[in-house]
């Protein structure tokens, strides 16, 4: 044969190399040895329902039981079919009249499965079995599937139907049911590395071990993936294969560059940072590929932290393993999961903006200032100790704050962002509150409510909105007395009300309470009528103010928004300059539509 003919007659490692028997399939021995089991005692069910991710041998596998069922060489159903036979050569060849292979994908309609039930009467013509393979099932239409029921549970006994999907749950529970079910798993590194270097060998190439390695991560365990790589790293080596060359054909960044990005991140050098971070992409790595780098870093470095064990993977490089492992000793459990969150949100915001360069560099910069911030935990030790916040910035950074506390460093490394602890306003309500009532900030317990509206206040403190405002809008107070409330509801109350209510003033108060609803008073407005009522009466009085009146008739577009109580707390007024922040004065004022009043 001519190079020119042997040229046109190429195929592509994936098709060259497709198992024809159980002993070339690779990966997948528990299916195996359950089939094998399974027609050796006779107990063969009459559908198979085959799932997976892409790329691990659903139709290979499906192809194979064919064979295996309908080999002419053994008496009957065999684990081993010769290859060679005219079943086995038929069958391999998608030419065999008894064994129809149909894409559900393209054909998902009740008219394409009405074919098959109509079929189904008639014995093979040749072959033991007649068998229907049915590719991503789980495209059928919902008809389809109903169509298929009565026939898949009680076929002829020449009939095996054989179903293979990427989607298992999207099968309705009544068809999975009359299936016997295998899961192909995805085939695990050094067994899908070892495969490639055989074939290499067989295509008279040569491939460096990283390569390989790099292969087989790319595949992540589909056997078709890694083949149409390695198809392609072949032909971008010219036969031989590089882990170079494999790198640039995947746009991956160097590993280790990765490793020492994630370790200069993690001490806050940003200038170091964003410098390897250029070197990677002018070296051709797009950065979104460098950011899923850095959380796949991210996620090996944590479990490295929590299973040793994980260092003994077979793609990760015995250099990688002794600076992965002493990357994970000092880095702590807070900053991994706080730098796996920012990646992924990061990962997502480069593969949408303008330029992912600029986004991946913005990433890197918040990523090195985090690594230098405190927890809030931290924080509320200090201020509870009587010492100011510590400044965070990275090394080197201007406008940082002189930090000096680094995630990956000799020092102990601060604690994640998380707990539970209040917000500086809320712990300033509560204690206004009780400071109110002559009460000390440290008292365990709340003062009585002298009346109504303090009662309801307290809900608002203790952050119950919903009771809170049920009492504000939907309650006349008929009666009340510290430890009893008589109302009258001008809506249905939720069942819970009471219960809810008694629990919580129970809580706060120490005191058990009554509260009773009755029809036979009006009671009270709401005290969302009385707050309305006052402002309305704030507002005209403000209105009535000289001063008020002079504003308004030389502005005449403005309007009067708020009127504050002139009780409020002195803590609660702004200063002079927060007042003034963002407002500039022009020496021309005669225009006066811009002023808001």
């Amino acid at each position: 044969m001519s190079d020119s003919t042997e040229k046109q007659n190429y195929r592509v490692l994936a098709r060259k190399y497709r198992p024809s028997d159980f002993d070339s399939l690779i990966g997948q021995e528990a299916m195996v040895r359950t089939l094998s089991n399974a027609i050796d005692s006779g107990r063969l069910a009459h559908a198979f329902v085959l799932t997976g991710v892409r790329g691990v041998g659903k139709t290979t596998t499906a192809r194979i039981i064919a064979k295996a069922l309908n080999c002419t060489v053994h008496d009957g159903p065999s684990i081993n079919p010769c290859g060679a036979c005219d079943n086995c050569k038929a069958i391999a060849e998608s030419r065999h009249v008894d064994v129809l292979e149909m894409d559900a994908a393209s054909r998902t309609g009740v008219d394409d499965i009405r074919e098959i039930i109509e079929s189904v009467r008639y014995a093979p013509v040749s072959a033991r079995y007649k068998i229907y393979i049915i590719d991503e099932v789980h495209m059928l239409s919902k008809n389809a599937f109903n169509a298929l029921l009565k026939t898949l549970e009680e076929p002829p006994e020449h009939v095996k139907f054989i179903f293979a999907t990427t989607e298992i749950r999207k099968l309705p529970v009544t068809v999975l049911s009359r299936c016997q079910r295998f899961d192909l798993k995805r085939v695990e590194a050094d067994v899908l590395i070892a495969h490639l270097a055989k074939l290499v060998d067989q295509e008279g190439c040569k491939a460096d071990e990283g390569a390989l390695k790099l292969i087989a991560r790319a595949a992540e365990g589909s056997v078709r993936d890694s083949l149409s790589l390695l198809d392609q790293a072949i032909a971008h080596g010219a036969g031989e294969v590089t882990e170079g060359q494999v790198r640039d054909m995947l746009g991956l960044a160097d590993r280790a560059l990765v490793l020492d990005l994630f370790e200069q991140l993690m001490k806050g050098d940003v200038a170091t940072s964003l410098g390897t971070l250029r070197k990677q992409y002018d070296s051709g790595a797009d950065p979104s590929v460098v950011l899923n780098d850095l959380l796949e870093v991210t996620h090996w470095l944590t479990r490295l932290k929590v299973t040793p064990d994980t260092g003994t993977d077979t793609l990760v490089s015995e250099a990688e393993r002794k600076q992965g492992g002493e990357m994970a000793s000092k880095l702590g459990m807070p900053h991994l999961t706080r730098a796996w969150q920012m990646l992924l949100k990061g990962l997502g915001e480069v593969k949408t903006a303008p330029s992912p360069i600029a986004a991946a560099e913005m990433v890197l910069i918040r990523l090195c200032y985090a690594a230098n911030l405190p927890s809030p935990a931290d924080l509320v030790k200090q201020v509870q100790g009587g010492g100011g916040a510590p400044a965070g910035g990275p090394s080197g950074a201007p406008g940082g704050g002189g930090g000096n506390v680094h995630a990956i460093a000799g020092q102990q490394a601060p604690q994640a962002y998380g707990g539970g602890a209040p917000t500086a306003a809320h712990s300033a309500q509560v204690l206004a509150f009780r400071q109110d009532a002559g009460q000390g900030a440290d008292h365990p317990k709340h003062p009585m409510p002298v009346d109504f509206e303090k009662l309801v206040a307290l809900f608002n403190v203790e952050r119950e909105p919903t009771l809170a405002v049920i009492l504000k809008d939907h309650v006349r107070l008929v009666n009340y007395k510290p430890g009893a409330i008589e109302m009258r509801t001008l809506r249905q109350l939720p069942p819970d009300f009471m219960m809810r209510a008694k629990s919580c003033l129970k809580l706060w108060t120490g005191v058990d309470w009554q509260i009773t609803v009755t029809r036979e008073a009006e009671g009270e407005e709401t005290i969302r009528t009385k707050e309305i009522v006052r402002e309305k009466k704030r507002r005209d009085e403000a209105l009535a103010e000289p001063i008020v009146k002079s504003l308004l008739a030389a502005f005449p577009d403005a309007e009067l928004i708020h009127v504050r109580d002139s009780r409020a707390e002195e803590e609660d007024l702004p200063s002079m300059d927060d007042a003034l922040e963002g407002v500039s004065f022009d020496d021309d004022m005669t225009d006066g539509s811009d002023f808001d009043f």
